[in-house]
């Protein structure tokens, strides 16, 4: 589990995030949401490491991030950001790439590397592409070939920035299924969205944030009920009531 305390973060000459105390629990889907700009990225990239924090804690395990090693935190936690670079590798070697942190140098990936890149694959609905040249994927087949990536990572805690991105609606709701699948398996899905809609639907648990500040943390019935969200999303949401539970929209 990952806990962050009274974090600070940010770049150079400029903080970003301030006192932010909140934890990535085993079980749990979060959705971290709130305006552009209001430090959700910068968030994902200092609980992984990537990001030095200005200020505050991070414990992953109970252990302060920074006694860890960058393969023992990639043994740990999956990261998928927003964007990455397409090089001219196929589908499938790209998501081995999942596999680096539990291989020595050179790397020779042994029978379970492969088995784990075509759970993966499966997971993230794209075994059919393993064969195919990354370069020549649409955005959509490239984010779940990234997806699949992360998966095949198989950590205990994975983070997402935007995973719904390029996607279409049905592979949309696909990825937020997966999304809770691997909560009930007992990890850590922590994800940056910017759909409200989907967010209610599929987290157990919600963060909002504001101007680099966490404002409120809780469940979509304790944010739809409170003021925060509209206020700080500048939009208004309703809900139907359906055989599967709720159903929000905007209005």
């Amino acid at each position: 589990m990952i806990e962050l305390n009274q974090l600070r973060a940010g770049y150079p000459g400029r903080t970003v995030l301030e006192g932010v105390d909140l934890d990535f629990r085993p079980g749990q889907v979060l959705a971290v949401l709130g305006p552009n700009g209001c430090g959700k990225s910068t968030l994902l990239r200092t609980a992984n490491g990537l990001l030095a924090r200005v200020g505050g804690e991070i414990l992953l395990d109970g252990l302060p991030l920074e006694r860890l090693t960058v393969r023992e935190v990639a043994r740990k936690v999956a990261y998928l950001p927003q964007s990455r670079t397409v090089p001219s590798i196929t589908a499938g070697r790209m998501v081995l790439h999942g596999r680096f942190p539990y291989l020595s140098y050179p790397r020779r990936y042994r029978r379970e590397d492969h088995e784990m890149v075509r759970r993966a694959l499966d997971w993230a609905g794209a075994a059919e592409l393993a064969s195919r040249p990354l370069p020549q994927l649409s955005g959509g087949q490239r984010q779940k070939i990234y997806l699949a990536m992360a998966l095949a990572q198989d950590t205990e805690t994975i983070l997402m920035d935007e995973p719904t991105t390029y996607l279409d609606v049905s592979c949309q709701l696909e990825v937020m299924a997966l999304s809770r699948r691997l909560a009930e398996e007992g990890r850590a899905v922590v994800m940056v969205l910017h759909d409200l809609c989907l967010a209610m639907r599929y987290a157990h648990r919600l963060a909002l944030f504001q101007d680099g500040r966490l404002l409120c943390t809780g469940t979509p019935e304790e944010l739809f009920c409170g003021a925060e969200l509209e206020r700080t999303m500048g939009v208004g949401l309703g809900r139907v009531q359906t055989e599967e539970g709720w159903r929000y929209f905007y209005r």
